[in-house]
């Protein structure tokens, strides 16, 4: 059966069926995929329980994984597979972490907006994150369309913008939380990567403003000047027009374009288990799809 598609929100996102996500995609599949990742940039497929192979097999098929702030850890995994990244309140042990746990700041930090690994380079292209087990309530995620807030800047600030460039720091979100016991080496790890605010993206055609909470300094400009203004940008970017808010049930699977929105997951109870499992996709469906055509 072809890919279909059910949009969830006037400006962006979709839900998908059609394609059996257990099973190896056929090009054609990926072809549908990706082109439905540039149209809608969030795709949610319901129903679909993946085993952890089967949901990296599925991730790799639209490119190389990556795993982010993992490089600069060693910590105990209790996933099977090193290129899948545990979005969980639950330790190695398989119990529930306490509140102040490193694993729980992670948690914390996810309920910031923000593209995944942006502050690497190459960048992110799409991240896959399944629903194993659910809290009672809450711990929703919620994706903000960068494409469309770029479209509603005012006519000078994309002017202004469009000369500017920001840059990334991977630990800039665990700083900001209060957590700043890293080593030089961990916070040379991963050097900062600078993005132009505005730039094109790849898979669409259309200009968007790429902003996030990974962003602490507007190239050229002061600490304070520019987080003032990337603050601006971001509280324009979420706002609610721009904004789908994805429900959990188990066995989803949310697929989203890191380049075209931004994510956040919503608070619930951190005493209650939560086990998402994430893998990301480096920047390189479109030139891996045109190879194999």
């Amino acid at each position: 059966m072809a890919l279909q598609l059910h949009p969830l929100h006037p400006l962006f996102a979709a839900e998908a069926f059609g394609i059996d996500l257990t099973q190896p995609l056929a090009d054609e599949d990926r072809k549908q995929i990706n082109a439905a990742m540039n149209k809608y940039g969030v795709l949610v497929w319901r129903g679909q329980p993946l085993t952890e192979p089967q949901q990296v097999a599925f991730a790799k098929s639209f490119g190389p994984l990556d795993i982010g702030l993992k490089k600069l850890f060693n910590r105990p995994e209790r996933l099977s597979d090193e290129r899948l990244i545990d979005i969980s309140n639950v330790d190695a042990q398989g119990n529930v972490s306490k509140r102040d746990s490193p694993k729980n700041l992670s948690n914390f930090a996810n309920q910031l907006w923000h593209s995944d690994s942006s502050f690497q380079d190459p960048r992110a292209a799409y991240s896959l994150l399944h629903a194993v087990v659910l809290p009672s309530s809450g711990g929703n995620t919620e994706f903000a369309d960068l494409r469309a807030a770029y479209d509603a800047l005012e006519a000078d600030l994309k002017a202004e913008c469009a000369t500017l460039s920001a840059e990334h720091f991977a630990l800039h979100t665990r700083i900001l939380l209060g957590d700043d016991a890293y080593t030089d080496a961990q916070k040379k790890a991963i050097p900062p990567a600078t993005w132009p605010l505005v730039h094109t993206h790849p898979g669409s055609g259309r200009k968007l403003l790429f902003v996030g909470v990974h962003a602490r300094q507007v190239i050229g400009w002061p600490v304070s000047e520019s987080r003032v203004f990337l603050s601006d940008l971001l509280e324009h970017a979420t706002q609610r027009p721009f904004v789908y808010a994805h429900q959990w049930r188990v066995g989803d699977t949310v697929m989203w374009d890191n380049r075209a929105t931004l994510h956040r997951g919503r608070r619930f109870p951190i005493s209650e288990r939560r086990e998402l499992r994430r893998t990301t996709v480096d920047f390189t469906p479109e030139a891996m799809l045109e190879a194999a055509a």
